[in-house]
């Protein structure tokens, strides 16, 4: 048996053994995180257990044909007083990225943490972990096969919802074989991909809109044009009347531009207080970037959370930048 699958089991065997969990994903959270959360809510429910599924802030209403959806607590909104002794983590690269979520573990908690991030930092009691997964849905869905789980269109749309924004649509470099496997089986169990995908990665707000106008007059090009770079401030989400569901997938208009290796988006979330995403094509491992910023992700995708200016966290980000490429920020 290898580590992976005794890891499977004994997760699957977490979740038979406890009665009563919390669920935690990371924040500002994404299609996989939420489709791998309301996953395991699902699983939870075939098994007879109790729950409570919690983020620290709100989540995209675009993902609120997935079952359960409604019973996802925005912590900022809703906070509880209720401790928990058994919290399984999905898609958190390290604990962070949970957010401010330690208050709800009890002093004997045990943790399951899943995810599928290099940089995972096997935070958990127990830490069922695979790295060439497209998607922590993928491991998801091989925690259903080992637990024997019940397949049926709830579920089955909750994991292909997650592998389908996971993978850009079957389009990003982590689409393998397998997962157009799974993919391929999912479908057969009444799962609706058009519109899914048009739901998840076709349909865009106003708000979106209005704030691509703006963030695209950010745009600067350095290092002989191999970095693109645009900023969000918090002036900009007011005028365009956006919020931070409007942020998703402008990254990807610096990242696209013909020559450039290495996209950035810089947003000003509050006074002193940036989140950076960084995104590249093949050059550039950007997981390694944002973990010496103290965030993480993977090779083509990962982000951080600086303190500071957006200005100065501009300047760090090239700066750090000009080491790896070996070509100066202004060139």
């Amino acid at each position: 048996m290898s580590a992976y699958e005794n890891a499977l089991r004994e997760a699957v065997q977490f979740m038979r053994e406890h009665e009563r969990f919390l669920i935690v994903s990371h924040v500002s959270p994404d299609g996989d995180t939420t489709s791998a959360a309301l996953a395991t809510a699902l699983m939870l429910e075939q098994l007879g257990k109790s729950y409570v599924i919690v983020n620290e802030g709100a989540t995209p209403a675009k993902f609120d044909f997935l079952p359960r959806f409604a019973r996802i607590v925005n912590l900022a909104e809703q906070p509880l007083q209720e401790t928990f002794s058994h919290v399984i983590a999905v898609d958190a690269a390290d604990s962070r990225r949970m957010g401010a979520v330690s208050h709800l573990f009890s002093p004997d908690v045990q943790l399951l943490n899943i995810d599928h991030h290099p940089t995972n930092d096997c935070f958990g009691s127990l830490n069922l972990i695979r790295t060439d997964a497209a998607a922590t849905v993928e491991i998801m869905y091989d925690l259903v096969e080992a637990g024997g789980f019940h397949l049926d269109e709830e579920l089955a749309t909750c994991l292909y919802t997650g592998l389908v924004t996971d993978t850009g649509g079957f389009r990003y470099a982590n689409t393998s074989a397998e997962v157009m496997k799974i993919a391929s089986r999912l479908l057969g169990y009444g799962v609706k991909p058009g519109e899914i995908a048009d739901r998840c990665l076709e349909s865009i707000t106003l708000g979106h809109v209005r704030l691509l106008e703006r963030t695209l007059g950010s745009l600067t090009l350095t290092h002989g044009r191999m970095v693109a770079a645009l900023k969000v401030t918090r002036r900009d989400l007011v005028e365009a009347g956006a919020s931070s569901d409007d942020l998703g997938g402008l990254v990807n208009y610096a990242r696209n531009i013909e020559g450039v290796e290495v996209g950035l988006l810089l947003t000003e979330v509050e006074a002193g207080l940036v989140k950076a995403n960084l995104r590249s094509r093949r050059q550039v491992d950007v997981s390694k970037v944002a973990k010496s910023f103290g965030g993480g992700g993977h090779a083509r995708a990962a982000g951080y959370t600086y303190h500071g200016s957006i200005e100065d966290a501009l300047q760090e980000l090239l700066d750090k930048l000009s080491e790896l490429l070996g070509v100066e920020k202004d060139a």
